[in-house]
């Protein structure tokens, strides 16, 4: 009987063992998290903070999802080495599991840049995990002042969280705007008059220089005193397993198509791997929950003996924040690039709408993000704009500019 090894309890390790079990109904599986819990979302940690969501329905698959899948999980375990000759692993605890195809889903960790001063602070978070969230809720106060280092989406989430069950909430981040890896600027400031709007105090292009007890001297000089510090500053991918048994990383493992690792026997998916985006040709770390969802699943089909590819990488990223609903996806071709901008920007909206050589590679839709599925579509199925009314699904998406045919295929046959 087979024996297969999952590392890491995300979205990626827990879709990959529903696709192995889509193929392999009998083999043994073994799941490690380094975390006391697992098989949780993620996205919905600051939603637990805001008491808009529990403890029960924060799960994927619900509590019984290994159980009915009849697999093994060891919580707060970590896998430490991975010897690919002898096909085993060897776990924080001193034990050693052997495989026949493993998996590593081992995620990201926290990124902390050496302030000076930061040990001072005693009462000092991630925002990262639902022990994070857990830690954090049993700090605060409603008289505490907590500052977010990050305007990025896990700090503007964790803020979103806190704000109501706090005194205040100051995010700063040397970015110019927030959420700078996904938004311009114009569409930025909407972004950040809606939060401000809120409460959230933002100190944008500037961020801690060094910490003084409860104290962050920023860099303009400006002193801000605080209750409780979050750091959500970035990520990185968890590459050492791999890396120190001698497979290809880049900044983060190296996958093909089938998500198999530069080891035999050896697969990788979600946030810790490298990945082609479709919309650029380039490869590199997507850091998304849908790629890593799909890559879990192709990875376990693989391991099992089945055939699956994942070539549907793309950027794309769905959230809201005091009601406001922002989502894109892709690349941005500018002008200069050979690239066409549509744009729609008004108070509180946004559409801007990038294509490039004939295809839709990427959008940014602020405030009204109904029916974004068609322009997504547009973009991983690489539907040529000549074949299609676009000037049309530009001001609308809509399946009717599309014809009959695929209407019918997209809709189970109702062409309507």
């Amino acid at each position: 009987m087979k024996q297969y090894v999952v590392i890491g309890g995300g979205i990626a390790g827990v879709n990959c063992v529903e696709g192995i079990r889509s193929v392999d109904a009998e083999a043994e599986i073994t799941l490690l998290s380094a975390e006391r819990f697992s098989n949780y979302s993620r996205p919905l940690i600051s939603y637990y903070l805001e008491g808009k969501t529990d403890l029960e329905r924060i799960s994927y698959h619900g509590a019984d999802f290994y159980g009915r899948n009849r697999c093994a999980v060891f919580h707060e375990t970590r896998a430490e080495t991975l010897d690919e000759a002898s096909k085993t692993v060897t776990l924080s605890n001193g034990r050693t599991l052997s495989y026949d195809a493993l998996c590593v889903a081992a995620g990201s960790a926290p990124f902390v840049p050496p302030f000076p001063g930061l040990e001072s602070v005693s009462a000092r978070f991630g925002f990262q995990t639902l022990a994070d969230a857990l830690a954090l809720e049993k700090s605060v106060t409603p008289e505490s002042r907590v500052l977010i280092i990050g305007g990025g989406f896990i700090g503007l989430k964790c803020a979103e969280g806190l704000t109501g069950r706090v005194h205040s909430v100051t995010v700063c981040d040397l970015a110019s705007h927030v959420l700078s890896s996904i938004l311009q600027p114009d569409c930025a400031g909407m972004v950040e008059r809606n939060l401000e709007a809120h409460g959230v105090r933002l100190r944008m292009g500037d961020s801690a220089e060094r910490f003084e007890g409860n104290a962050a001297y920023l860099k303009s000089g400006e002193k801000i005193q605080f209750d409780a510090l979050v750091l959500a500053i970035g990520t990185r991918p968890n590459v050492a397993l791999i890396s120190q048994a001698g497979g290809a990383v880049n900044r983060g493992i190296l996958v093909n198509d089938r998500c198999e690792t530069s080891l035999p026997d050896v697969y990788a998916a979600g946030d810790c791997c490298e990945t082609r985006d479709i919309t650029s040709g380039k490869t590199g770390l997507l850091a998304i929950l849908p790629n890593a969802a799909m890559q879990g699943y192709c990875a376990g089909v693989n391991m099992a003996g089945g055939t699956e590819i994942f070539d549907k990488g793309l950027r794309m990223n769905s959230i809201s924040f005091f009601g406001q609903h922002i989502m894109t996806a892709g690349t941005y071709c500018s002008a200069e690039e050979g690239g066409d901008v549509y744009a729609e920007l008004s108070d509180g909206h946004c559409k801007k709408l990038f294509s490039k050589d004939g295809f839709l590679t990427g959008f940014i839709l602020i405030g009204d993000v109904e029916r974004t599925g068609i322009y997504t579509s547009l973009i991983r199925e690489r539907i040529p704009l000549d074949g299609i009314d676009f000037d049309a699904v530009k001001k609308e998406p809509s399946l009717l500019p599309f014809g009959r045919e695929y209407r019918a295929a997209k809709l189970g046959g109702r062409a309507s």
